[in-house]
């Protein structure tokens, strides 16, 4: 059995319902919407925010989700269904998980409508049940998100790039997100138990660092992925391996980096000269190192719980984000 369905295991049953509600959820009197929305849904890809929504809420809860648990997945998957098609646009990108994006099929305006529908979908399903302190944290999450692909866009100008900033940008970018999947989970069934919540919301911000350090480390990996090689420096994307190598080495040496990502980012040859020089610097051992570190403090929060299916499933999760090959 796949990894991904190991942990789907505990919530087959949930994950079976969420599945047609939020299918409903996207409805419309629009024909045109409608079709684009079918096309969305079937191309689905491994479902892992409403995986954690639910594992979640079943764990601190002894077992028990509710309506407000399927509406948050729903939310969140709504709002991420969104944010990647409007990525999609900003990109310039044609292909989503293998298939044609909403843009290469119906063209940007399009596709930037679809996106702002299901945003309002979204927002109206917590406004219509009530579920304000769900809409508060997935609203923080949209904020934070906008925030750190902007600052990314910022300083990739200029280069300047610290550690801390780098952390700041990816917990924004990217680890916000699945702490709202599981504050979002605990808050739908303890939203007394403030604690509780705030402790599901670390644990997901700590899963996210290090899937995103893990994603970074694929830039520099030989593995048939499901990205190129070396594309994050085409990008000019200042990543952790990168980050530490030009902190690490001589004033000589770190001239050579810039200029090759500002001026030479384009030519296959130098991308490859920088992807070895990062790898004989330690800039991948080092990344390995804090991305692992992210993960245990994780684990930490776990044992907090008592033992469940729900549980290990949840510590099955958290291997698999560093130990997944693409």
């Amino acid at each position: 059995m796949k990894i991904t369905e190991q942990i789907k295991q505990p919530i087959i049953k949930e994950m079976e319902l969420f599945e047609q509600k939020f299918y409903d959820s996207m409805s419309s009197k629009v024909a045109l919407l409608n079709r684009i929305t079918f096309y969305i849904v079937n191309r689905k890809g491994k479902q892992m925010r409403p995986m954690f929504v639910f594992l979640t809420a079943k764990m601190v809860s002894g077992g028990n989700v509710n309506e407000r648990t399927y509406r948050g997945a729903s939310v969140i998957e709504l709002i991420h269904t969104a944010t990647l098609v409007h990525d999609d646009v900003v990109d310039d990108s044609n292909r989503r998980r293998g298939f044609f994006s909403i843009n290469a099929l119906w063209k940007n305006k399009i596709a930037v409508l679809v996106g702002d529908f299901l945003l309002s979908k979204g927002l109206l399903l917590s406004i219509d049940n009530n579920d304000f302190d769900l809409l508060k944290i997935i609203s923080v999450a949209v904020r934070e998100m906008s925030e750190g692909e902007l600052l990314q866009i910022e300083k990739a100008r200029r280069l300047d790039i610290t550690e801390d900033i780098y952390y700041e940008i990816i917990r924004q970018k990217t680890a916000t997100l699945i702490a709202a999947c599981c504050s979002l989970g605990a808050c739908s069934v303890v939203p007394e138990n403030t604690e509780v919540v705030e402790k599901m919301r670390k644990f997901g911000e700590l899963i996210g660092m290090a899937f995103q350090i893990k994603d970074d480390l694929f830039d520099y990996t030989e593995e048939s992925i499901g990205k190129p090689t070396g594309i994050d420096i085409k990008e000019q994307k200042m990543t952790l391996p990168l980050i530490y190598t030009l902190n690490n080495c001589s004033s000589k040496e770190k001239s050579w980096l810039i200029n090759s990502i500002k001026n030479h980012n384009k030519d296959k040859k130098r991308v490859k000269e920088v992807i070895a020089f990062v790898k004989n610097n330690s800039g991948l051992a080092y990344a390995e190192q804090k991305m692992v570190q992210f993960q245990q403090e994780a684990h930490q929060i776990l044992n907090d719980f008592p033992a469940s299916d729900y549980k290990d499933a949840l510590t099955l999760m958290v291997n698999y984000v560093i130990e997944r090959k693409k």
